[in-house]
């Protein structure tokens, strides 16, 4: 198998309230949106879905919530100026931020919580692997 991701799809307990943070906030742009669910393109050929928590018990079955979500998500940029732009972005369209700092592994990094809980690192990486995460 190819290792490949095409869809991160996370599951919201309010969709408008998501479409208003993601669209309204961030000013992401939806490439579809349907009844319980709302797709934005994040890279080449990588979509974000926000879906609602109806829709997915439909077809997942039980969706529990509880404490802090053991996963990051990540979006990468070009400076550690532009890691406290999109953090002042976020925090203008309602997100918890944690601000940017100079991490031990030599980038820089913070942190926002959107408002479901799930927590984007927005990092600077000056190593080759930040060549090849940013666009």
């Amino acid at each position: 198998m190819e290792p490949r991701l095409n869809f991160v799809t996370l599951v919201v307990a309010d969709l408008t309230r998501a479409r208003n943070f993601y669209v309204g906030g961030l000013g992401w742009k939806v490439a579809l949106a349907a009844d319980d669910i709302l797709m934005i393109h994040v890279g080449a050929k990588v979509v974000l879905s926000l879906w609602s928590e109806a829709g997915a018990r439909d077809e997942l079955g039980p969706v529990t919530r509880a404490g802090t979500l053991p996963f990051t998500l990540a979006h990468n940029v070009a400076s550690p100026a532009e890691v406290d732009a999109v953090l002042t972005t976020a925090r203008a369209a309602g997100a918890t931020v944690h601000a940017g700092q100079q991490r031990e592994w030599g980038g820089y990094s913070g942190y926002f919580v959107d408002p479901d809980g799930f927590r984007w690192e927005v990092a600077f990486n000056p190593f080759p692997i930040g060549d090849v995460t940013f666009p």
